[in-house]
């Protein structure tokens, strides 16, 4: 293995290792980000794209069977033994009711794999962003760029789930065509805020603690039971956290029972975009032009 990557769609090498020996190597990371230069956050994305396409499609693909794996598991496996569920005013199946916990999650993992790992491999090895920053992009679009890289990324996993969805008979209203937005939102929130927490990682090993975080968060979200199981101190921690919010607010689109509560999930992740997006602005600014 040579230890390279290809880097910023042009199939030139980028030396993985910073304090490589070739003198030409910054120079041609440059170039190749100053080619995506004039078309602020999109060009960041057109160039995440071109990479993908070569290079990660396999993995995106593995990003969308998991969460229909998990479906054919537990909601029609396991829910067989269940029965129904009381859900969105009234009865529905287990595998209803597991659905669009599902599809929440599937937004957040594509939205979180492309702004956590991806996002710090480029910070700290490629050198990407210093490339980007040393053309007219300024930190809120090579910000914005990645965030609308990591909301396609988990749109596109959340898109294809709504369509197996569909043809399971699993969508029980016809608000369920507004949850194709509603993950969109979900995935941004997951995906500004992500971003704000990976700049400020200094070290590989500190993106485990993202793993500690995501792997309750997925069990604990009412995303397989009805969050009155728990205990009620338990449950107010629980609707704190982002995937809680998701959860309910697809829950809600696919089952009918839009309501203010709905708002108020919406909300949550307005103001969780806007807390990422003010963080990683202010980690690369302070960063590179500081």
């Amino acid at each position: 293995m040579s230890g390279e990557v290809v880097g910023a769609g042009t199939g030139s090498p980028i030396p993985s290792d910073p304090r490589s020996t070739d003198p030409h190597a910054s120079g041609r990371t440059a170039a190749a980000a100053r080619a995506f230069a004039t078309g602020g956050p999109l060009s960041v994305l057109a160039r995440n794209l071109l990479v993908t396409r070569r290079t990660t499609w396999v993995v995106v693909l593995v990003g969308f069977l998991e969460p229909v794996l998990y479906l054919l598991a537990m909601g029609f496996g396991l829910g067989q033994f269940i029965g129904g569920v009381d859900a969105g005013g009234g009865e529905v199946s287990y595998a209803a009711f597991v659905a669009p916990g599902l599809l929440a999650v599937a937004a957040m993992n594509g939205a979180i794999y492309e702004s956590t790992w991806n996002v710090f491999f480029k910070l700290k090895y490629a050198k990407t962003y210093q490339s980007m920053l040393a053309t007219t992009l300024s930190p809120r679009d090579v910000a914005l760029g990645e965030i609308f890289s990591a909301l396609a990324r988990g749109a596109l996993y959340a898109m294809g789930f709504l369509v197996v969805m569909q043809a399971m008979g699993l969508n029980r209203s016809w608000t369920a065509v507004l949850a194709l937005p509603a993950v969109v939102l979900v995935a941004s929130g997951f995906a500004a805020f992500g971003m704000g927490i990976t700049c400020l990682m200094k070290t590989m090993q500190q993106l485990d603690l993202i793993n500690v975080v995501l792997l309750p968060m997925f069990l604990l979200s009412a995303t397989f039971y009805p969050i009155t199981v728990y205990p009620e101190p338990l449950q107010w921690v629980i609707k704190v956290l982002p995937l809680w919010h998701g959860v309910e607010l697809v829950r809600d689109l696919t089952l009918g029972a839009v309501g203010w509560g709905t708002l108020v999930h919406v909300g949550y992740y307005v103001a969780l975009i806007a807390v990422g997006m003010t963080l990683t602005t202010r980690v690369l600014d302070k960063r590179f032009l500081r």
